[in-house]
């Protein structure tokens, strides 16, 4: 499995309420919709076997949630997909740090809707 059944889990729990809930595994990942609408995901880097959050938080504040401990531009690719984040565990494993990334996800998801 290329992710933590734990940090999904945690992640679920924090989306209840959210809205219309999917969940998906894909890009060898665990990924939730909302709404219709990727959100956040849970995958695990293959260089150093950490888990780590993919958030989708737009493009607005892009540049300042990168700044924050454990974040890190999203690259699958060799290009950096703007509007994306890794958060590697130093930037959620405490639950209020998680809170934050969870709340930043669906912020930028409701003006999407």
């Amino acid at each position: 499995m290329a992710y933590s059944e734990y940090v999904v889990d945690r992640v679920r729990y924090r989306l209840k309420g959210a809205g219309v809930l999917e969940e998906k595994k894909m890009m060898g990942g665990y990924l939730f919709m909302v709404n219709g609408k990727m959100c956040i995901g849970v995958d695990m880097d293959k260089s150093t076997q950490q888990d780590r959050l993919m958030v989708r938080v737009g493009k607005l504040n892009y540049e300042e949630l990168l700044e924050k401990e454990g974040s890190r531009k999203m690259d699958f690719t060799g290009r950096p997909m703007r509007g994306f984040l890794f958060i590697y565990p130093e930037g959620f494993d405490a639950e209020e740090d998680l809170d934050f990334w969870v709340e930043k996800a669906l912020e930028f998801n409701k003006l999407l809707t």
